[in-house]
């Protein structure tokens, strides 16, 4: 018999299409913007392994969670009975349905969950014997568990949340729950410590990013299902995104609308044309004019509703997302509406050689989004200069 321990952070992520940058501190502030919690759905894909590892494998499985969204909800739906543990006494489990919830500034209705409440859930856990934690959540969660457990049991992090930096995620929810059972079935995983990271929100949503490092968690080691760190724009790469950003601007059509997502790659663009911009938010643009700045999901709708649009992106240089990883405010509905065939991807020859020949990756929050993307896609090298590169 093995013990999973099954965290949900509820509000994780949701300030990421609303263009909050983060939901720290922000969670009334994304439900007044018309934010959607969508951690609790992304949690649910991950649990899918584990119904395989019953019926293929000799292991029986427990689940120890938290109340209501914070785990229960979401263990039950798949079909299992979990042993419930208790959050701090601030969570108010009836607060917050896992698949429903009404966009309100009420605070009645917004999900009732903080920092202590995932600390005491995972000490719990840890004390009752789990033989792993998986969490939903991003880097501001990870901090949570870090405090809980440190390196005392093995965790696997669901990439839920707007920031995720940390080396301690899974590269999806479907990954995360494979990892965790190929772990639980005694494959041979050995667990090495990796970086718990999180960056300065308040910096953040004004164009700064301000790393720290909060400690270290044991992760089973398997390096084709986890993410990799965050790597840095070397100063050298200046003329080549410069480069880029010409022969974007050059190849831009008429009353085509541009969405220019976040980095230090796509950048330029806005800078040759002398635009306003926000570096780690996404742009509208039209015929070489500002549209919105940092703009929100539903500013995108509004500006490309019945119009043609493309969308200008950049992997995240080591770790190769192009979408889910700091750019929700392109929404999957977006992504399927503009179609592969107008998404413009750039980046410099460093960028790809930081990838060490792994894929580009997509967790968009819709498998069905992500899958249309797989294959091959053109990415813009250098000033007329493309290649094409493997999207998983």
């Amino acid at each position: 018999m093995k013990t999973i321990g099954f965290i949900v952070n509820p509000i994780a992520g949701m300030g990421g299409r609303v263009g909050l940058k983060g939901t720290d501190g922000m969670v009334e502030e994304a439900v007044f913007l018309g934010a959607l919690p969508l951690s609790g759905q992304k949690a649910a894909r991950a649990l899918d392994a584990f119904k395989r590892l019953e019926k293929t494998a000799d292991v029986g499985l427990s689940f120890l969670t938290p109340p209501g969204g914070m785990g229960e909800l979401i263990v039950r739906s798949a079909g299992f009975h979990p042993y419930i543990v208790e959050a701090n006494s601030s969570f108010k489990a009836t607060t917050f349905k896992a698949t429903t919830f009404k966009a309100t500034t009420s605070k009645a209705t917004a999900p009732s969950t903080a920092a202590i409440d995932t600390i005491a859930s995972a000490k719990h856990m840890m004390n009752k014997g789990a033989d792993l934690i998986l969490f939903a959540g991003g880097d501001g969660t990870a901090r949570d568990i870090c405090n809980a457990v440190c390196d005392k049991i093995p965790v696997i992090g669901i990439p839920a949340g707007v920031k995720i930096h940390s080396p301690v995620f899974a590269q999806t929810p479907e990954k995360a729950g494979e990892l965790a059972s190929q772990y639980l079935e005694g494959k041979g995983l050995r667990c090495v410590e990796r970086e718990v990271l999180d960056i300065d929100e308040e910096a953040y949503r004004k164009g700064q990013v301000k790393t720290q490092l909060y400690g270290y968690l044991k992760i089973p080691d398997e390096q084709g299902r986890l993410q990799s760190r965050k790597a840095g724009t070397p100063l050298s790469e200046t003329a080549s995104q410069n480069l880029i950003a010409l022969s974007i601007i050059d190849e831009m059509q008429e009353d085509i609308i541009y969405l220019i997502g976040p980095g230090s790659t796509t950048r330029p663009i806005l800078e040759n044309l002398s635009l306003p911009f926000s570096l780690l938010g996404v742009d509208i643009i039209c015929n070489k004019k500002i549209l919105c700045k940092d703009a929100r999901e539903r500013d995108i709708i509004r500006f490309v509703q019945n119009k043609a649009f493309k969308i200008i992106i950049t992997p995240i240089g080591g770790q190769g997302f192009l979408f889910g990883r700091g750019n929700h405010q392109i929404s999957p509905q977006l992504i399927h509406k503009a179609g592969k065939e107008n998404i413009i991807v750039a980046a410099t020859l460093q960028k790809i050689g930081s990838l060490k020949g792994t894929p580009f990756l997509v967790d968009s929050g819709d498998l069905k989004t992500d899958r249309g993307l797989s294959g091959y896609i053109r990415v813009t090298t250098g000033y007329r200069q493309e290649m094409v590169y493997p999207i998983q």
